[in-house]
C-alpha cells in the first residue's frame, strides 16, 4: 500500500504540519483525536478504500512544536484546515474525525458546507448536556483511563494513552498532544457548535459505541437532531476508543456509508 509523508507550510508559513498520505481511491481526510496520531490501524483500514490524508494537529509535528501558538481558538483552527485543504488541492473530500477530531470535522463542515462532500463523526466531542456531563479525560486519574475509554481495559493500545514515567518519550508525547488539542477544547468541549450544526450540508454518519463511558450514547441523538442529513449507527459493545480496539469494524461502517 503506497504511503508517503508530506510536510506543508500553511497559516502564513507559521505552521508546518506533517500529513500522512496513504492508499488509493477517492480522497478522505482523517482528523485524529486528542491523544495525537495514534489511530494508525484505522488509517490503514481506511486506506484500503480511499486515499487517506491524515494530518497532525498544530503543534504535534516533530520540529514544529510551537506551531500551536499561532492559533488562538477553534475558529483559527478551522481556518487553518481550510488552508491545509487548499494546499493539498482537496476541494470537497470526505472528512472523518474521531473525538476531538470529530468536533473539528463538524466545525469545518458547518462553517463552510462546500468544503466537505461526506462527513463521518466517530464519537465526536463538541456538545454538552448538564444532565449528562462529559468526563474530562485530560485530568482523569491515569488508573481510571482504561475503563473510561476502552471496552477491554487491558487492550494493548491503552499504553498509547497512559502516562508512564519510565517511558520518557511516550510521557512527553502524550502530555504534549493533550496540551495542544486541549487548548481548543477545555474547560468545556462546547464552543458553540450546536448553533452552527444546522449549516452542515454533507450527508453525515454519526458512529457511536453503545458502551462509550466518556461520551454517553445520548450525545449521538443530540448530533443527529441538529444535522439535517445525519444518520446514527451504534456499535454494539463499542467504547470511546473504537478506532484502536475495532478499526476494521469502524472503517467498514465508514466505507459503506461513503461509498453508498
Amino acid at each position: 500500500m503506497a504511503t508517503k509523508e508530506q510536510l506543508l507550510s500553511v497559516w502564513g508559513d507559521k505552521v508546518h504540519p506533517k500529513v500522512k498520505i496513504q492508499g488509493a481511491g477517492a480522497p478522505l481526510v482523517y482528523l485524529h483525536g486528542g491523544y495525537g496520531p495514534i489511530e494508525t490501524e484505522l488509517v490503514d483500514e481506511l486506506a484500503k478504500n480511499f486515499t487517506v490524508y491524515a494530518p497532525e494537529h498544530p503543534g504535534l509535528t516533530s520540529g514544529d512544536e510551537d506551531a500551536y501558538k499561532a492559533l488562538d481558538d477553534m475558529w483559527d483552527l478551522v481556518l487553518f484546515y481550510y488552508d491545509l485543504f487548499d494546499k493539498l488541492k482537496l476541494e470537497a473530500p470526505a472528512v472523518v474525525g474521531h473525538s476531538f477530531g470529530g468536533m473539528v470535522a463538524a466545525e469545518i463542515a458547518a462553517t463552510d458546507p462546500t468544503r466537505v462532500s461526506k462527513l463521518a463523526l466517530i464519537s465526536p466531542l463538541g456538545l454538552w448536556r448538564d444532565d449528562s456531563p462529559i468526563k474530562n479525560y485530560i485530568v482523569t486519574p491515569q488508573a481510571d483511563l482504561p475503563k473510561l475509554l476502552f471496552k477491554d481495559e487491558h487492550h494493548p493500545a491503552q499504553k498509547r494513552i497512559i502516562l508512564n514515567p519510565e517511558d520518557q518519550p511516550g510521557f512527553i508525547r502524550i502530555t504534549w498532544a493533550l496540551g495542544c488539542t486541549g487548548k481548543f477544547m477545555w474547560p468545556l468541549p462546547d464552543k458553540g457548535l450546536s448553533k452552527r450544526m444546522h449549516r452542515i450540508a454533507a450527508p453525515t454518519l454519526i458512529l457511536w459505541g453503545k458502551n462509550d463511558r466518556l461520551l454517553p450514547a445520548v450525545y449521538a441523538e443530540e448530533f443527529k437532531k441538529r444535522i439535517p442529513k445525519a444518520k446514527v449507527e451504534m456499535i454494539e459493545g463499542g467504547a470511546h476508543m473504537m478506532p484502536l480496539e475495532e478499526p476494521a469494524k469502524v472503517a467498514g461502517a465508514v466505507a459503506k456509508f461513503i461509498n453508498g
